[in-house]
């Protein structure tokens, strides 16, 4: 779940180069009711971290549904039609042998082509759609504090706001996090 671009620049405010703001909240349904409060303040650049999946949020974060299902699709299409037409070429037009009384146009022989063909293109085009659409990035300031380590996959729920975020402000994102509910808040400073 992530309402993150792919630029990911610190800014540079004071001394130390500030990557976001980071808050702990209690349980799922505080950290949705938060992700609501933050979306509704105007904050664009920032993400929610679970240990698990929260039905809802994504609408609490006001992210859209993704378009990588309507690609797959495109692409298991495409296999479907390219099975069919390449075997069709092959059966009717360039060797047009008749086997064991079968017709030239054989769609019970064309099958097992066509669902493997079908498969594999939309296969290859989930992991690269996949990889396109999510602007996949291997690394977030969050990491780099101690206690989103201690307890982020386990039984910590949190919100970060990155300082690329046109709102972004150390002290007024901060006190914006603890106003709603956030514990533990602290910045994302380099190290």
């Amino acid at each position: 779940m992530s309402a993150t671009t792919s630029g990911r620049a610190a800014v540079e405010t004071g001394a130390a180069r500030v990557h976001g703001a980071l808050a702990r909240f209690s349980g799922p349904g505080e950290l949705l009711r938060a992700a609501e409060e933050v979306r509704d303040a105007g904050y664009r650049e920032f993400d929610c971290h679970s240990p698990f999946p929260i039905h809802g949020m994504d609408a609490a974060m006001g992210e859209k549904r993704s378009r990588l299902s309507w690609f797959v699709a495109a692409c298991a299409l495409f296999g479907f039609a390219g099975a069919v037409a390449l075997q069709t070429w092959t059966s009717v037009d360039a060797l047009p042998v008749v086997v064991a009384g079968k017709p030239f146009f054989s769609h019970v022989a064309f099958f097992p082509i066509t669902f493997a063909l079908t498969v594999l293109c939309s296969v290859v085009g989930a992991v690269v759609g996949l990889t396109f659409f999510i602007r996949q990035q291997y690394t977030h300031p969050v990491f780099h504090s101690d206690s989103f380590s201690a307890s982020g996959s386990d039984d910590g729920f949190f919100i970060s706001v990155l300082a690329v975020d046109g709102m972004f402000d150390r002290e007024a994102t901060a006190a914006f996090l603890r106003e709603i509910g956030g514990t533990n808040v602290e910045l994302l400073e380099e190290t």
